[in-house]
């Protein structure tokens, strides 16, 4: 059912992950998987295209809040008002300005390493950042939280999953966060992007369904962007669960017709008619992971994701004498993404993508055991 282009077909793509790199560099940076559009997508677009319907968006279409609410309850355990759905552009534009209105001028904390978006974007936006490094172990850190919602902390970005560590928060973790966080009325904005791709072995808990403590200071931003590979076509969802939260995404300067007209069509055929191929995808990447788990270099430690098609690797061990990324790119001709771009400190780690067929997998470790060996 999954299709991965050959090499030079791939780098023939203009999307981010497969531009500007040099013929039989293998990309495995940037957050897009490899795989060919699920099957309804591609005829939703195609068919969008041959009647030259590509004008604005507009409101939220009542078949795309019947396609999420659909997969929310079917896929993640999640009842969803769809009254309570609102279209964004994309999940960073909307978590930016909900943070401009929820705290003009305040502070918004996030765990690091973090999505570099938000080490980037957020004090462009006149917001300051508060980094609170994740616990050796990859666990949030709630000393760190509680620290920080002590000196006024208004906004917490949550990732669940984690990028770039595919960690899945459990319940009782979320519950500790929404307790503390509404205890000092700080704001939360779950950014839930990659929960479509949790792995066999974890469950993903949403949000909104932890407690009632979360329901009244979270919102919840998600997308059919990462599990369906529809970055480009700018559309995501603000959801929430409570009059408050909603009152607040009301003053959002967005409107649906800021969103693309294409994506919110392929979002709704990816959240009602795709679940067979996003079940492929899940098969594959757990085999990937798997593959990686038994086959990367001794010295590179990880520990294998819960979700999303990321790996979060530690190459400090290896002892180059360059930064990790570039020397992969320079001698195997692989191409990583650099660890200080996802938090200051993380100098001799980089980010590996593996949503992608198991051949250019093969192809991508033989090349890292390659030069190390």
């Amino acid at each position: 059912m999954l299709n991965v282009a050959e090499l030079p077909e791939l780098q023939k793509r203009r999307s981010e992950k497969w531009s500007g790199h040099a013929p039989g560099v293998i990309a495995s940076t940037v957050a897009e998987m490899d795989f060919d559009l699920a099957g309804p997508i591609a005829r939703v677009l195609h068919d969008a295209i041959d009647r030259s319907d590509l004008g604005y968006a507009f409101e939220v279409p009542r078949p795309l809040q019947e396609a999420f609410t659909g997969f929310a309850e079917r896929r993640l355990g999640w009842t969803v008002d769809p009254a309570r759905i609102t279209v964004v552009p994309d999940v960073m534009a909307g978590l930016i300005e909900l943070s401009r209105v929820l705290a003009p001028g305040g502070s918004v904390g996030f765990a690091t390493a973090a999505y570099p978006p938000f080490l980037r974007q957020i004090p462009q936006a006149g917001l300051r950042t508060v980094l609170m490094p994740l616990r050796p172990d990859g666990w949030f850190d709630l000393d760190r939280l509680g620290d920080a919602l002590r000196d006024g902390l208004d906004v917490l970005v949550l990732a669940n999953p984690h990028n770039p560590t595919g960690r899945v928060l459990p319940r009782e973790e979320l519950e500790q966060i929404a307790e503390l966080c509404a205890s000092y009325g700080a704001w939360v904005l779950a950014d839930e992007i990659h929960a479509p791709l949790v792995l066999p072995g974890a469950t993903h808990v949403p949000w909104l369904e932890v407690s009632d403590a979360a329901r009244e200071c979270g919102i919840v931003l998600t997308s059919a962007s990462k599990a369906f590979n529809l970055a480009g076509l700018k559309t995501a969802l603000v959801v929430t669960a409570a009059d408050r939260t909603q009152s607040v995404v009301r003053r959002l300067p967005y409107t649906a017709e800021q969103a693309g007209l294409l994506g919110v069509l392929a979002t709704e055929v990816a959240f009602s008619q795709c679940d067979d191929w996003l079940d492929a995808v899940l098969r594959q990447l757990d085999e990937n992971r798997a593959y990686l788990d038994a086959n990367l270099p001794d010295r590179i430690v990880w520990t294998p994701p819960e979700a999303t098609y990321l790996a979060w690797l530690d190459c400090r061990g290896l002892g180059l004498n360059a930064e990790p990324s570039t020397y992969f790119l320079e001698h195997a001709k692989v191409a990583l993404a650099r660890g200080t771009d996802y938090d200051p400190a993380a100098n001799g780690f980089v980010r590996l993508n593996f949503g992608t067929g198991p051949k250019l997998l093969e192809e991508l470790v033989s090349r890292l055991r390659s030069v190390l060996d």
